[in-house]
């Protein structure tokens, strides 16, 4: 009998074994559309989530994509912007794919992929307020700007000369509602999350600039890359997968996301 037993458990440890090396598992916010959001109804973009409801977004989309050139059943586990690094290091999750660039901090405990999007900084604004009408930094001196925790969106804010630097927000739906009710004059964003609040709040717009006038940031801040643990055996193969993703693809992923996106109907 114990004979028994100890082969039933050596049979159930290899199925483990064998359908978690099956699995990839991507960690998001699922709360920063267009690049992830939740929604509450399946489609044939969507992902399951294990706590309910459905991830789409262009991250899913390019999740979706490495996953299956992996041969791998994709799995996304929903966490807290903040968390994903740790949920990454200690082996929750094989990779971030949450619109997260790959900063020289991030890269001091991370590694990542070759970028899958690049972007720029903007400023989200209410249409009616004197910051709409803004062409440069130096328009915003006075202004209460403020950027999501722990992104360089946050830390270029002191850019802005005379500016009045808020509290950094959690996520962009806190910003947003921050934005609505005047508790701040605009919040610091790439310009597809820009997008996508202004396609659902008719009273928002946001302010772009021209080279020169704008934020200076690197290449590594503005570009977008998957996040692996050090020395991840997954490299190779998420590099080799990224570059069958051509420009085209990528526009054509994030315009279709962005017409999809809950907020936008």
């Amino acid at each position: 009998m114990k004979k028994l037993m100890t082969c039933l458990l050596a049979i159930l440890m290899l199925f483990a074994l064998t359908a978690q090396a099956e699995t990839f598992k991507v960690g998001m916010e699922c709360n920063y559309a267009p690049f992830n959001w939740t929604q509450a109804k399946a489609s044939d973009f969507t992902v399951p989530l294990a706590a309910g409801g459905y991830a789409d977004g262009y991250d899913v989309q390019v999740a979706l994509f490495i996953a299956a050139e992996l041969g791998l059943e994709l799995e996304i586990v929903k966490t807290e912007w903040d968390g994903l690094p740790l949920a990454l290091t200690s082996g929750k999750i094989d990779a971030i794919i949450a619109g997260m660039s790959p900063t020289a901090q991030r890269k001091a405990t991370l590694d990542f992929s070759d970028p899958y999007y690049e972007s720029d900084l903007v400023i989200v604004v209410n249409k009616g307020s004197q910051f709409a009408s803004a062409e440069s930094l130096s328009d915003f001196a006075g202004a209460k700007i403020t950027g999501q925790l722990n992104t360089f969106h946050y830390s270029v804010i002191e850019q802005i000369p005379g500016v009045q630097k808020q509290t950094a927000l959690d996520t962009f739906p806190a910003m947003i509602v921050a934005l609505t009710s005047g508790r701040i004059d605009g919040y610091v964003s790439e310009r597809p999350g820009a997008l996508s609040a202004v396609a659902s709040n008719p009273d928002f717009a946001f302010v772009s600039f021209e080279e020169g006038l704008g934020f200076e940031a690197s290449e590594e801040d503005t570009a977008v890359a998957v996040g692996l643990r050090k020395e991840s055996p997954l490299m190779g193969s998420i590099n080799t997968a990224l570059a069958k993703l051509d420009k085209e693809t990528r526009i054509r992923l994030m315009d279709e996301a962005m017409a999809r996106q809950p907020l936008s109907e």
